[in-house]
């Protein structure tokens, strides 16, 4: 039997629950996927309701330092329960984590998604051409991804270079005049954090092109990096045209 576990991390929920099936006790509220998942929900991932999560009496709670917060974190260490914290900054981090969350989540064997997914990103042909984007997750205020991010990652070796990689800070509070003055050749926008959307979004950026791009398949590492070379690959070429 697999240990109880309760996922607090929406990719990481997807890929315990397609890897380890009957492993996982609880999600958060944000936990779309798998389709039809249906165990107890937990509250969100900043504000888990830690009382739920206890009542499940997991084995094993999944987590991120960047996703959860650290006193949740350490509440549920106090309270008794084992808690496996992911960080993951780039794709091949992604890949190692995943590989340790699965072996802790009970797995049996190294799940042919991983491998899939992991060649997949080993043979990414170069891009043809490189482009400059901001890439912002959120509006009043206006946020971008900043430095060290899986996504900033993601978008690199698909020939995306952010305007923010560099900055100080990971996600960067930016006015918009900022943001505009940067003339990026596009402005990536994806659909989470923040969901961005035809209608919410591109008339904040007159003049520029916009990418309209799937938020898990920038964000999350999980099953969908399988598909998200070519996902947002699709989405940012729509745009450069």
């Amino acid at each position: 039997m697999p240990p109880r576990v309760v996922s607090l991390v929406p990719s990481l929920t997807e890929a315990v629950a397609v890897s380890v099936p009957g492993a996982l006790a609880g999600a958060t509220d944000w936990c779309t996927h798998p389709a039809g998942l249906d165990v107890p929900r937990v509250g969100g991932t900043k504000n888990p309701k830690l009382d739920r999560v206890l009542a499940l009496a997991p084995d094993l709670v999944v987590a991120n330092a960047e996703e959860n917060r650290e006193g949740d974190l350490e509440a549920l260490k106090e309270a008794g329960v084992e808690v496996l914290v992911t960080v993951v900054c780039d794709i091949a981090q992604a890949f190692h984590q995943l590989s340790q969350v699965l072996e802790a989540c009970g797995a049996p064997s190294r799940p042919r998604w991983l491998d899939e997914a992991e060649q997949t990103w080993a043979t990414l042909r170069p891009p043809e051409r490189r482009s400059t984007a901001v890439v912002p997750i959120w509006r009043r205020p206006w946020m971008v991804l900043g430095r060290d991010t899986f996504a900033g990652d993601v978008l690199a070796r698909l020939g995306v270079d952010h305007v923010y990689a560099t900055h100080p800070d990971r996600y960067p509070r930016v006015p918009l005049e900022e943001l505009r003055a940067a003339e990026p050749d596009l402005v990536v926008l994806p659909d989470e954090p923040y969901r961005f959307t035809a209608e919410d979004g591109p008339e904040a950026f007159p003049g520029l092109s916009c990418a309209l791009v799937s938020g898990r398949h920038l964000t999350w590492y999980g099953p969908s990096l399988t598909q998200a070379p070519h996902v947002l690959g699709e989405a940012l070429r729509a745009a450069r045209r």
